[in-house]
């Protein structure tokens, strides 16, 4: 497929600077650009690569001013980030082959509901009463089990493991081996020292336009539902708790733990290896750095968190250059009380 640098600019609302003539047949990072590639710069970091990149168009903010000659021809829009990732799902859409029908061996129980160009992998399946809507792809070897529900255009990937009673919203996509609604880690401690199993009644509701990447587990509730709300983005390999609720628009990097009933805001960002103790209540719009312990009560919205235990990053910074001095500290104690012992008549 070709597309010229005028009409990819015309789908982008964007500008033209330079051969609007120019043939596009393919997408590339802008240190690997080759004749007939179009790519992107939104981060400086890589502003040198711009000057001797040999892809054909490069998309930039309107406002990027280059420092030297720029050879390439440029598309000039409101934010290059979003744009080329508006070009990528174009792209994703001309290439992708749609999926109908429902292939064998596959099984699909008594009561279910199945909305219109809907798709079944083979060894999936789908158990009984299940509500499932129009557009729905579910992939070869996952599972889905009785009384589900889910909303129109969602995707299941292979090997995804969807427990009873879910509700699942529009739009919605689960990568491989996701495990939805799985039991809550509960266990009552008896006197003779063994760990009795609470069962774990409630379900797992999940809104629209949520992402759940591969390996993520999200447990069910002991009783009510764990909740992940509107526009929700977790990475993979992501441990989300019995009873915990994830705030609209709020992305979770890989390898997080949340713990049971801990309550996570709106909007928040959360950083890889991020752990949160149970109970917890984390303000809207908080940003949590990697490998962050998070504990305690938070009011503020908006904090910056680091460390573990988490602290607000100014003091987190503090407290990081006193450790690194530590060694430095000992030495110093370690001369004074020499200098004392020396000074003893």
């Amino acid at each position: 497929m070709e597309f010229t640098v005028k009409q990819i600019a015309g789908l982008l609302g964007g500008e033209v600077e330079g051969n609007e003539t120019l043939k596009i047949s393919q997408l590339s990072k802008i240190e690997e650009g080759k004749p007939g590639a179009i790519s992107f710069l939104s981060n400086t970091k890589y502003e040198p690569f711009l000057y001797t990149t040999d892809a054909s168009a490069v998309i930039v903010d309107r406002r990027f001013e280059p420092k030297k000659v720029v050879k390439t021809t440029l598309i000039r829009v409101e934010n290059a980030y979003t744009a080329f990732t508006l070009l990528l799902q174009q792209y994703e859409q001309f290439i992708k082959k749609e999926k109908y029908g429902i292939e064998q061996p596959s099984y699909v129980g008594e009561g279910t509901s199945i909305g219109e160009n809907f798709y079944l992998g083979a060894f999936a399946c789908v158990g009984k009463n299940c509500r499932i809507g129009q557009n729905v792809k579910i992939y070869p070897q996952a599972y889905v089990g009785d009384n589900v529900q889910i909303g129109d255009n969602s995707v299941i990937h292979m090997g995804v493991k969807i427990y009873n009673n879910t509700v699942i919203g529009s739009h919605c996509i689960f990568f491989a081996n996701a495990v939805i609604g799985s039991d809550g880690f509960g266990f009552a401690p008896q006197s003779d020292g063994s760990y009795q199993a609470i069962p774990q009644l409630g379900n797992v509701v999940i809104e629209d336009h949520v992402s759940v990447g591969a390996g993520t587990t999200i447990d069910c509730a002991t009783m009510g539902s764990t909740i992940i709300r509107q526009g929700v983005k977790i990475d993979n390999l992501v441990q989300v708790a019995h009873n915990v609720e994830i705030g609209k628009n709020t992305v979770i990097a890989a390898q997080a733990g949340i713990a049971g009933s801990a309550k996570i805001g709106e909007n928040c960002v959360i950083g890889g290896q991020a752990g949160f103790a149970g109970h917890i209540n984390l303000p809207n719009r908080t940003k949590v750095g990697g490998q962050a312990g998070v504990s305690g009560k938070w009011r503020q919205a908006g904090l910056s968190l680091h460390g573990s235990p988490a602290m607000e990053i100014k003091d987190s910074l503090r407290s990081s250059a006193i450790f690194r001095r530590l060694p430095l500290l000992e030495k110093r104690v370690q001369a004074l009380e020499n200098l004392k012992q020396e000074e003893k008549p």
